[in-house]
């Protein structure tokens, strides 16, 4: 007799409205309210928000907080949801959990939308002195501060927003907040990213620091079979923050309620 307890779920969000449903995966640092602004622009379409394992209301969950952990999380939310007709939609790590889920094929998948993301072959940038400087980004508040308002962001952001990316960039366990720098942006994805049979559009934020459009062209869209790329001008990495009106226009564009 199998005696293995399933994984608890993440917490997620889930609105009814027009499909497909689109599921979005936040960043390294993040939440569900990430998508706040975005979704807001997206009214009576089907949004399912997650907080990731290690993250947010889920940061209690037990670990690991693994890609692949994270990406079997996300095909358990949405077989719980009901949820049969969907986009992805991944930021920066979870961009990266979004290519794990598609290779799957899931049923239902229609695309796949990645903003920001993290590649599939990591980029040359990704030391281990860079890893290991990374996993003390969110150490403190002053650490989280400076990478929000030098790195993360090429915009001014209002104060109400600065602070919800300090609360949220604190609010992970420790394995959630470890093992994407010291582990996940390492792994290279690239035969995983290379069985995604559904359209892809992969957005980059014009004055990205952390996924430059240069390193997205070279090191993600040569692995996606159909891709589409876009720019969104001015923008650093926290594009759901900084330009959530572009970034909403940019995903009804590529998946219109049906």
């Amino acid at each position: 007799m199998n005696t293995t307890q399933p994984m608890p779920l993440p917490v997620y969000d889930h609105r009814p409205g027009t499909e497909p449903t689109l599921v979005f995966l936040h960043y390294w640092g993040g939440s569900a309210r990430t998508w706040d602004l975005v979704v807001d622009r997206l009214p009576g379409r089907a949004v399912l928000t997650v907080d990731f394992r290690g993250w947010s209301r889920s940061n209690g969950l037990p670990g690991p907080c693994t890609l692949g952990q994270l990406a079997d999380d996300t095909l358990a939310v949405i077989a719980d949801a009901g949820v049969t007709d969907h986009v992805l939609v991944g930021h920066s790590m979870g961009g990266k959990v979004a290519q794990l889920v598609a290779a799957t094929r899931p049923a239902g998948l229609r695309g796949i939308v990645l903003v920001g993301s993290g590649p599939a072959k990591p980029s040359a940038q990704i030391t281990p002195e860079y890893q290991e400087a990374l996993s003390h980004a969110y150490d403190s508040d002053e650490s989280v501060a400076g990478a929000r308002d030098h790195i993360l962001t090429a915009t001014r952001l209002p104060a109400s927003l600065k602070a919800r990316v300090a609360v949220d960039s604190r609010a992970g366990a420790d394995a959630g907040r470890t093992e994407w720098p010291l582990h996940g942006i390492a792994e290279d994805i690239t035969k995983h990213t290379s069985m995604i049979n559904v359209p892809a559009l992969v957005i980059a934020g014009e004055n990205d620091q952390v996924e430059p459009a240069d390193v997205l062209r070279a090191d993600l869209l040569p692995y996606l079979s159909q891709a589409e790329f876009t720019v969104i001008p001015s923008t650093g990495h926290l594009i759901p923050l900084e330009a959530p009106e572009d970034l909403a226009d940019a995903i009804t564009a590529f998946a219109p309620a049906a």
